[in-house]
């Protein structure tokens, strides 16, 4: 009996190159209606290193790095200019829960050209092991824009964690293919 290969598996063979990031981190706590509250080279943040981090261990580049304030213009106005730079991926950590500070979902999702629905619903149900029925909080999502793709995580290193570990760096070669582009 001839042993045929899965889709997924053959759909992801082949691919290889280095895959470029840019990596956006939202944040409540550093910001106030009067700018920052320490300036982004003093301001700790853990989920966007743990993003870089895990972006150069896996051997792909970090092409940009911002920390902004959870404002919907200027989340989507980084946004905007990230899609027309030379970068695959774009994530974001943080602003994607039910706070009314929290609009990084309103700020991107309009942009999408198309909505990758089943990271999100994967995503919650990987959380679930880590913080139970508190995944319905989450509006992690992803979508395409110009033939990059948007990730937006919540702001814990452990949904960063979780996100890069299991699903965006596995996969991010895989959708990139589907999209046409060649990394």
């Amino acid at each position: 009996m001839l042993m045929q290969s899965s889709t997924p598996l053959s759909h992801k063979q082949n691919i290889k190159g280095n895959i470029r990031f840019a990596l956006i981190t939202v944040s409540t706590s550093r910001f106030n209606k009067y700018g920052p509250v320490r300036s982004p080279q003093e301001a700790e943040d853990l989920s966007g290193d743990l993003m870089y981090n895990l972006v150069k261990e896996s051997g792909h580049e970090v092409m940009s790095y911002s920390l902004v304030p959870d404002d919907e213009a200027v989340i989507k106005d980084l946004i905007s200019r990230m899609v027309h730079e030379d970068v695959n991926l774009i994530v974001t950590s943080g602003g994607t829960g039910l706070s009314p500070d929290d609009v990084t979902i309103e700020a991107v999702s309009p942009l999408f050209h198309k909505e990758i629905q089943g990271f999100g619903e994967y995503f919650r149900y990987l959380s679930i092991e880590q913080i139970g029925s508190s995944v319905v909080l989450t509006r992690a999502c992803a979508g395409t824009v110009n033939n990059k793709v948007i990730f937006c995580l919540p702001g814990s290193p452990n949904a960063v964690k979780l996100a890069f570990s299991e699903i965006i760096l596995q996969e991010a070669g895989h959708i990139l293919k589907h999209l046409g582009r060649t990394v």
